[in-house]
């Protein structure tokens, strides 16, 4: 394959609006936290299956089963770096160690300084959707959300917050930080739902 059919296969991939980025910029509301291990801890909470908190440290969630997700990430600043690998624990596997309500229809996913993203309990179960500690076989930065950001590829990269702490189980549906603030509240790249004034009745609660 010629290097101007390998780019035209890459532009293919994009969603509409997009443009290819070869390197990764660093993007974030507010400042880097600091990783303190011994305080640190990943928290299951909310509409839990069995009533209770499911909690683990971060030498217990680093011993959970690893997966690796080849898949894209798209910026609603317009960038989108493609086949990224993607390495860390499957959010299928937080479900399954810690289950949801059968009425949960949402979650709502926490990082540091109470910073939060919502989800279709749908979209946190795909199978690509995943809490990353690598990119490319590497540790994250701090800069890019070392110890564990994550990723939803068939949504807008602000859906996978950075320095997650822990996951609420939801039984209806809740704006995140960026939905309170404009964005739309699915976030679909390949249909460009980028703004709260896009949305169609259904899309989400009322602002």
């Amino acid at each position: 394959m010629g290097q101007s059919e390998s780019r035209e296969g890459e532009l293919a991939k994009l969603p509409p609006g997009q443009r290819l980025q070869r390197g990764w910029p660093v993007t974030h509301y507010g400042p880097v936290p600091k990783f303190r291990p011994d305080r640190w801890e990943f928290r299951v909470f909310g509409a839990t299956a069995d009533g209770e908190k499911h909690c683990w440290t971060h030498e217990e969630f680093s011993a959970l089963p690893y997966s690796t997700v080849v898949a894209d990430l798209h910026c609603v600043t317009k960038f989108s770096m493609l086949d990224a690998e993607w390495g860390g624990v499957s959010s299928l596997e937080i479900v399954k160690l810690a289950p949801p309500a059968p009425d949960v229809t949402h979650v709502m996913v926490w990082a540091e300084y109470g910073f939060s993203s919502n989800l279709r309990l749908s979209d946190f179960m795909a199978e690509t959707t995943i809490f990353a500690t690598h990119k490319d076989g590497e540790l994250l930065t701090a800069e890019h959300g070392f110890p564990v950001r994550l990723v939803v590829p068939h949504l807008y990269a602000w859906k996978g917050p950075k320095w997650v702490r822990g996951v609420e189980y939801m039984t209806a549906d809740r704006r995140g930080f960026w939905e309170e603030r404009g964005y739309h509240n699915i976030g679909d790249p390949w249909t460009e739902k980028r703004y709260s004034y896009q949305e169609e009745p259904g899309d989400g609660p009322e602002l």
